[in-house]
């Protein structure tokens, strides 16, 4: 994973489950067919109606029309971020819509695993809360290694928590890829 993300950001709130990040009915395509697997991307955050915005157009979706990928590159989110069933397909969904990155103030337990286990995304945690800080649309920088957010359009910028170990694992490509490189598996 590149070590500075930078890119637009989706705002939401608390509470975003993994219903809302992709809905059990595109659960049917194969994650492991790449002509299937892209769809997941085009549905990913389908749930979530619209980010909270500060923009003049008002809200805005996470992927727009018949898009596979995103406009955005970090997702900001409240407390409980992924919490709902322990689907998989959610750390994926947002990973093959081109976003790297979430940062939320805490997570459901097993979508912060499932994130790093797959090495789809890095689950950031901000040392304060920020989805009511930082608005949709907003242009910033994620600098893993410094451990910090840089909003660059309003010209702030905000601690992030360490990822420890994790990211190792991610830095791998997820935990099977990790356990090759340090000759756990073979």
């Amino acid at each position: 994973m590149d070590c500075v993300i930078r890119g637009n950001v989706f705002v939401v709130g608390d509470n975003i489950d993994t219903d809302q990040i992709i809905p059990a009915e595109y659960l049917s395509y194969n994650p492991a067919d790449a002509g299937e697997r892209k769809y997941f991307g085009r549905y990913a955050m389908s749930g979530v109606p619209t980010a909270q915005s500060g923009l003049p157009e008002g809200n805005v979706p996470f992927i727009e029309g018949e898009s596979f990928t995103s406009q955005f590159a970090v997702i900001v989110g409240g407390t409980n971020f992924g919490c709902g069933s322990s689907r998989e397909h959610a750390p994926l969904a947002i990973a093959e819509a081109g976003c790297r990155i979430v940062i939320a103030e805490s997570y459901a337990r097993i979508f912060y695993r499932n994130s790093i286990n797959g090495g789809y995304l890095a689950p950031l945690e901000p040392a304060r809360r920020l989805c009511e800080t930082i608005a949709t649309g907003n242009e910033v920088e994620v600098d893993l290694d410094a451990g910090v957010l840089r909003d660059l359009t309003a010209g702030a910028e905000y601690t992030l928590k360490p990822l420890g170990d994790a990211a190792e694992i991610l830095r791998a490509g997820g935990v099977f890829n990790f356990a090759r490189q340090v000759g756990m598996l073979k």
